[in-house]
């Protein structure tokens, strides 16, 4: 449970200090840019951006992958699937094992794929792990117009899950000094992973109504209205995040238009 346990950014980091929402318009520029755009050139100037603002993040690269590792297995795992099963092989073969042939416009549109969903995970941790979930929340609030009853529920579910993967840990732990282990059957393991899974979703939901109940005995909830503890603008740093996002959006496509690789989304 690792991958639950948020990773703590430099406070001082450019990325870092700007508003939350202004990060977030930013990776929604670039997210509807490689929504609307099929081709792996996009894709790929997209994310050459993104690496290259790692520096200015705040955070570190080595803590980034050890979070981040899954979902690159993922994409990866996603490419390879839409090349092998794809419904037709485009283009002329470049891999052939066998019975299987692989077309070279398949194998370009699987990277291709591949290279968007590792730019959209990358873009959506960037704009939230280098944002202090209180600050997140009254960011919402003011600039976004969110509901509170919504921002700070919001807010306590991501407080919960540093204490969810300490949980985790801590029923692990208490299974092996009572000595129940897999050994090397898969089917136990299998077993005892849901089990400790159960055990987790249990303790999720006995803490998240302890939670609500002591929040609706304070009054959360009961004025329409709601103060914040931090009050916060837009400046003209936040707004310049927004804006080099949409220019290497803008970038990205002009580049693919260039080399006559764009494949929109619609069209």
């Amino acid at each position: 449970m690792r991958l639950l346990t948020p990773i703590v950014p430099d406070a001082g980091a450019p990325l870092a200090r700007a508003n939350p929402v202004a990060k977030l318009l930013a990776a929604l520029v670039l997210l509807l840019a490689l929504f609307a755009s099929l081709d792996g050139v996009t894709a790929g100037v997209i994310l050459a951006g993104l690496v290259a603002l790692l520096p200015f993040s705040g955070l570190s690269a080595r803590a980034l992958l050890g979070r981040a590792w899954l979902v690159g297995v993922l994409a990866i795992a996603i490419a390879v699937l839409n090349v092998l099963f794809a419904a037709q092989q485009l283009g002329p073969t470049v891999i052939s094992l066998g019975p299987v042939r692989i077309g070279a416009e398949t194998l370009a549109n699987g990277a291709g794929l591949g290279l968007r969903l590792v730019a959209i995970a990358l873009s959506g941790i960037l704009a939230t792990a280098t944002s202090d979930p209180t600050d997140t929340a009254y960011a919402l609030i003011q600039q976004a117009r969110v509901s509170p009853r919504y921002a700070i529920g919001v807010l306590a579910a991501l407080r919960l899950l540093p204490l969810m993967a300490r949980e985790w840990e801590t029923i692990g732990l208490a299974r092996r000094a009572r000595g129940v282990e897999a050994g090397r059957s898969p089917i136990t393991a299998v077993r005892l992973f849901l089990g400790k899974l159960m055990s987790l979703l249990v303790g999720a939901i006995r803490r998240g109504s302890r939670m609500a109940l002591a929040m609706e005995a304070r009054g959360f909830g009961a004025m329409p209205c709601r103060s914040v503890a931090r009050p916060r603008g837009m400046r003209t740093g936040d707004w310049a995040w927004v804006v080099a996002a949409m220019l290497l959006a803008a970038a990205a496509i002009s580049v693919s238009l260039a080399l006559g690789t764009w494949r929109p989304l619609f069209g």
